[in-house]
């Protein structure tokens, strides 16, 4: 989830490290992208892109970019619903990239080539083998990344081998989950629930932010060393705005249990506010505002898919219980 939270901070991009006393400012860190220890405030992102306004983005572009996004996964799941697994995999690619570009920012060497491939192993197998083929293929994938990381030699090689398997983990597994979604009959209703409901805490967290601000929890954010600006009052927005959507389309369109829609809203809330925050948590400790600049007002890809990794998981799980195929 976007921390939209705060009406004046409409995401976690928007925070300043400045101003949080217990996060020091990003052009102090040494992997700022070779900003000198100067302690002023920068003048640009680190990937270089103008900050438009308190924000850090420009809104009017987030929006745009955001819609655009919108409209190429319906198109692709209402037009022919396996092209959806084109799109997953595209997404997969560049956020591996920008992810493993990231770390080695940071001082890792996740090698690139047996992730990449072993990311497309995943997602087809989980196409055409379900959930069994997913966890093969990512078990196949690891025993490839540390035997490729061997050629490199022995230093460095727990610390790099490590960051390969939890990229490995983090991007192209969770993802897997959005492609089983799509297998069943119904998979496309169901991976349109499961994107909704994500875009659902995002919206409803900005508008708790703008509406609320901290009138209810006070000043306490959530997690003021990871998200400073990510606020309670938000994350109730959130909730309620997951909870609504969730209830209606599985009452209405899989004629579920009314229970199992707030169950479902409840728990995406939850799990996209911790993806949001678990990236947040690795950009800060490698010293970076973003995960890239491919996307104008967002950053990078990945810095679009922290929310709807985990979210799908717990997505498939869900509709699996609630609904069955």
């Amino acid at each position: 989830m976007d921390d939209t939270e705060d009406g004046a901070h409409p995401d976690d991009r928007a925070d300043d490290p400045a101003d949080d006393p217990d996060v020091p400012p990003l052009t102090a860190l040494p992997d700022a992208l070779g900003a000198e220890a100067t302690g002023a405030a920068p003048v640009d992102t680190p990937t270089g892109a103008p900050r438009a306004s308190r924000a850090g983005r420009d809104m009017g572009a987030a929006v745009g970019v955001g819609a655009g996004l919108g409209v190429v996964v319906v198109a692709s799941l209402f037009l022919y619903r396996p092209s959806f697994l084109l799109v997953v995999a595209l997404a997969v690619v560049v956020s591996v990239t920008e992810l493993v570009r990231a770390l080695d920012k940071g001082g890792y060497r996740p090698p690139l080539a047996p992730v990449l491939v072993g990311s497309l192993l995943m997602l087809g197998l989980a196409w055409t083998r379900g959930a069994a083929g997913l966890v093969v293929a990512f078990l196949l994938t690891v025993l490839a990344v540390l035997l490729w990381r061997l050629g490199d030699g022995p230093v460095g090689y727990l610390r790099d081998a490590s960051a390969a398997v939890l990229v490995t983990l983090y991007v192209p597994l969770l993802a897997g989950f959005a492609v089983l979604l799509l297998v069943p009959d119904d998979g496309v209703a169901r991976v349109l629930l499961f994107i909704a409901t994500v875009v659902c805490s995002d919206v409803g967290g900005f508008a708790a932010g703008v509406l609320l601000g901290k009138k209810l929890f006070g000043e306490k954010p959530m997690a003021a060393s990871i998200s400073p600006k990510k606020s309670w009052e938000g994350f109730l927005g959130s909730v309620v705005a997951c909870v609504a959507i969730g209830t209606l389309v599985i009452t209405l369109t899989f004629h579920g249990p009314w229970w199992g829609g707030v169950l479902f809203g409840v728990a995406m809330a939850a799990t996209a506010t911790l993806g949001d925050l678990g990236e947040s948590l690795i950009k800060r400790d490698l010293g970076i505002k973003d995960m890239g600049a491919l996307l104008p007002g967002h950053g990078g890809l990945m810095d679009r898919m922290d929310s709807l990794l985990p979210s799908a998981v717990v997505a498939y799980l869900l509709l699996a219980w609630l609904v069955p195929a």
